[in-house]
Parts: structure tokens; sequence; C-alpha cells
């Protein structure tokens, strides 16, 4: 297989998975806090742990496959803090973070008063929630969902791409750098 069928394949692999873990959490509505996923090769998982490959309903695994397997809860700190910490050994492919946020026009967060923006912003009538899933491989791929929640009576709108959260992305594939950190959380 060359690098670019390689990089393809795990691109549409991690899309896949984006797809996945955002519709898992969406079953369970709106307001959550953030949720952490730690990606594995499915194969492996199902040669190493055929007790929780049956478990997750794992049977077979199409080639080059990822599997999310949810982490504890953050803690409750801020995420790049929380983010800094947390180091995934060589078994983990990539990570998948979902976090819900609130987006206002531009003209909108000038207003917000300086002592406590996530009040005012909560508040506003214009305020958006969009849930984040951004997930990212060792090798760099990146994929990114956004729900857009829909106002009163109107669908929400999905928006994807590799790019949508270029910092979130950086701050997760940091947790996949090798060097001393704090060990991963199972």
């Amino acid at each position: 297989m060359t690098q670019h069928a390689a990089s393809s394949g795990r691109s549409a692999a991690l899309f896949a998975v984006v797809g996945e873990v955002e519709a898992h959490v969406a079953e369970a509505g709106w307001d959550q806090p953030p949720q952490l996923f730690a990606l594995v090769d499915t194969e492996q998982l199902l040669r190493a742990e055929p007790q929780l490959a049956t478990s997750l309903g794992l049977v077979a695994a199409v080639p080059g496959s990822l599997t999310p397997v949810a982490q504890e809860a953050l803690a409750d700190e801020p995420l790049d803090e929380a983010l800094a910490r947390i180091q995934f050994g060589t078994e983990v492919l990539g990570v998948v973070l979902v976090q819900e946020v609130l987006i206002l026009p531009p003209a909108a967060e000038a207003a917000l008063d300086a002592a406590d923006p996530v009040t005012g912003a909560a508040a506003h009538p214009d305020r958006r929630d969009v849930r984040m899933v951004v997930a990212v491989v060792r090798d760099g791929t990146r994929e990114c969902v956004l729900r857009v929640r829909g106002s009163t009576g109107q669908p929400d709108e999905l928006l994807s791409g590799p790019d949508l959260a270029p910092a979130l992305a950086d701050a997760l594939l940091s947790t996949l750098d090798e060097g001393p950190s704090e060990p991963a959380r199972r």
C-alpha cells in the first residue's frame, strides 16, 4: 500500500469513527460535559481483548478500522489544563474529544461583560450551541464534526472537515506525543 493510500484509508477510518462518536453522544442530548475517547485498532482489540470486544458487539473488523474507548470523565478544570496532563501509550492510535461550546456573532461577543463572559454568552438571545467532535491520530490526520443546535422547530446543522477546530486538534495531538507525563486514564 502506498503512503497516500494508507493516509487516505486512515482518514476514512477517522471520519467514520468521528461520525460514530457524534451519533452516540447525540443520543444522550445536549448539555453534556466534555468526553474523551481513546482510539485503538479494532483488529488488535479483537485479538487482545476478546471478552471486551464481545461486550462492545465487535465480531469482525475491517482492516484499519478504529474503535473508540470511552475514558474517565475529565477533571473539572479548564480543558487545556486537563489535556496537558494526559499522555496516551503507543497502543492508543488516536483521540476523540466531544465538547459543547457557545458561539456568538462577533458584535455580540464584543458587547459581553468582561467580568463574566460565560454567563453573558449563555443568556444572549443570539447564542448558538455547538457540539464539537474532534479527532486526531498519531500521524497528524484529523477530523471534526460540528453539530449546531437548531433554533426552536429547526433541525440541527452538521458541518464536517479536518480544519474546523485546529487548536483543539493540536492539543489532542499533544496527548499522543512520547514523553514524560501523567499516564492515560482508562
